[in-house]
């Protein structure tokens, strides 16, 4: 019997493997990564004697359209927008021009990265259409790189334009015209290029066009522009830094916040003391009435002060501005209402600094500090020798002396400390910060190599270039040092100080004068606690944030004594 069963044993274990192997549903391969395929044009890609007004395009397989007012560029611009049908799933697009062909001339519509295939979204990169309306495809090219003037980091979508240097072409052209030739760098490219152009004598222009309208607003664009003309053919590479201008004073009119305040908000630059314009307010008698100006913190608005109008449920009042050529008068009614009182806050809270002041905003502007009502001791009760600064235009109040590791500060502010504006006096008041060791700060020693030329103004920002941590003014010392530094990440900027005002100036497009040039550099490593570091700033290297050197403290960096650097 066994041998007559014998033949169906490899069936069952045929059946067993079959029963016990992994159940899953079937895959369906590689994912697809290859773009589309133009597979034939009408007119055919690269075309010359243009005529009419309709383009088709044949791709290999389905393709979707996506973001495309940010991606096609059209050069030269044209007045209306392309009509671009389906915008469903399909293989055939068709293009109608709307507008009215300039002779003899060539045509680039560079769809960037805006046509991808239906399933899988893979783009066709920098798909180009060119037709001539002329005999010929222009040929020729520049090309070159975009920065930043002040910032570390490119902004994305600028556009690169050529105009003719002709008869037509002067301050205004940009204001008002479209270029004759543009590109984009899109998103992710700080190179560009621009292709198909005649040979000519252009100007080359640069914008962050965020009206998208190809023309240069100085209220909300950044431009960069080739000082003098250029001639194509040309092998340069032109570099081209945005700046953002600063635009001429403008101012609105006031309004009424409280019973001793207005508000005056502008357009242009007050940063500082200095900066501010000459203002004159005028009760409906004419007489002037006393003010002090102040900034806004975080806002380009000045605060008004002045002295509450006595019994008066509504007045009339003038103010005049005048700051060089710019003079506004401005007539207004206020009304009775509550007035801005005296309060003072730290704003330090715990903890302070050593490279610290300390600081304290006040919320009316002051006009007296009587060092004799106020008292600084340590935790040991022993006073602390201590002087005063008051910033009127920042309202701010610093307290400067001289700061020991591990020890603790009170300062007691007795009545009659402080007097505002409005002769109110302060309340007793009374503040207390502590400082960590010096052990919990780093040094940094920062050598500077080839620096072109001098003074240069040296800072240390947060990682992202924004805020100033420490800085340092140099007229030739090439080896500067930063004690007690919070262990952070910095970045180092150096600004070539040309006017020699101790700050960095931007540009002007109709001055023809280009933003001071700044370099970025990147640290090695991140700050830490209790280290020494040596760092070297080389200013001949332009900053590239893609290449960051990285290495580990060594044991000859560390700190030896907590010796204050003082």
């Amino acid at each position: 019997m066994f041998q007559k069963h014998f033949k169906y044993i490899p069936f069952l274990f045929l059946l067993f493997f079959i029963s016990c192997a992994k159940r899953g549903a079937i895959t369906g391969g590689a994912k697809d990564t290859i773009a589309p395929i133009l597979v034939s044009s009408f007119p055919e890609n690269y075309s010359a004697k243009f005529k009419g007004n309709k383009i088709k395009l044949v791709f290999n397989e389905n393709i979707k359209i996506k973001d495309l007012n940010k991606q096609l560029i059209i050069s030269p611009p044209m007045k209306n927008d392309l009509l671009i049908v389906p915008t469903t799933a399909t293989k055939k697009l068709t293009i109608t021009i709307n507008d009215t062909l300039l002779a003899n001339t060539t045509y680039s519509l560079n769809f960037g990265q805006s046509i991808a295939d239906n399933n899988e979204g893979n783009p066709y990169n920098q798909f180009k259409y060119v037709f001539s309306t002329g005999d010929y495809i222009d040929s020729l090219a520049i090309g070159g790189r975009v920065k930043d003037s002040y910032d570390k980091d490119v902004p994305s979508f600028v556009s690169i334009m050529l105009y003719e240097a002709n008869e037509k072409f002067n301050d205004s052209t940009i204001y008002k015209e479209s270029p004759r030739y543009i590109t984009n760098t899109l998103d992710s490219l700080k190179t560009w290029r621009l292709e198909n152009l005649k040979a000519g004598k252009y100007y080359l222009i640069a914008l962050k066009d965020n009206n998208k309208n190809n023309k240069f607003n100085p209220k909300s664009d950044k431009i960069a522009f080739n000082k003098g003309i250029l001639t194509i053919p040309n092998d340069t590479v032109f570099e081209l830094e945005l700046f953002k201008e600063i635009l001429p004073l403008k101012t609105i009119k006031p309004v009424q916040v409280s019973g001793n305040r207005l508000i005056l908000g502008y357009e242009g630059k007050i940063s500082k003391q200095e900066e501010k314009p000459t203002i004159t307010l005028k009760n409906k008698a004419g007489e002037i009435l006393p003010i002090i100006i102040t900034k806004m913190s975080k806002k380009d608005s000045l605060s008004i002060w002045h002295k509450p109008l006595k019994a008066v449920k509504a007045d009339s009042l003038t103010m005049e501005i005048v700051k060089d050529k710019y003079k506004k008068t401005f007539g207004f009614k206020i009304k009775a209402q509550k007035s801005d009182t005296l309060s003072i806050k730290a704003v330090q809270s715990g903890s302070i600094g050593f490279r610290e002041r300390l600081t304290f905003d006040s919320n009316t502007p002051l006009v007296k500090i009587d060092k004799t009502k106020m008292k600084l001791i340590d935790k040991d009760s022993v006073a602390v020798p201590f002087t005063t600064d008051y910033d009127e235009f920042n309202q701010q109040l610093f307290v400067d002396f001289k700061k020991d590791e591990a020890q603790k500060y009170h300062l007691k502010m007795m009545p009659g400390a402080v007097t505002d504006f409005f002769e109110k006096t302060n309340d007793t008041l009374s503040f207390k910060v502590s400082t960590r060791n010096f052990s919990d700060y780093s040094n940094l020693t920062l050598t500077l190599e080839n620096v072109n030329r001098f003074p240069v103004i040296i800072e240390l920002t947060d990682d992202k270039g924004d805020v100033v941590k420490a800085s340092e003014y140099t007229e030739g010392k090439t080896v500067i040092e930063f004690n007690n530094l919070e262990p952070s990440i910095y970045m180092i900027r150096a600004i070539y100080d040309d006017n020699k005002n101790k700050k960095w100036d931007t540009g002007s497009y109709l001055e023809k004068k280009q933003s001071e040039e700044i370099i970025y550099h990147k640290m090695d490593d991140v700050i830490r606690p209790n280290w020494d570091p040596k760092e070297t700033f080389d200013l001949s290297i332009p900053y590239n944030p893609e290449v960051v050197k990285k290495k580990k403290p060594k044991d000859t960096d560390k700190k030896k004594t907590k010796t204050s650097p003082f």
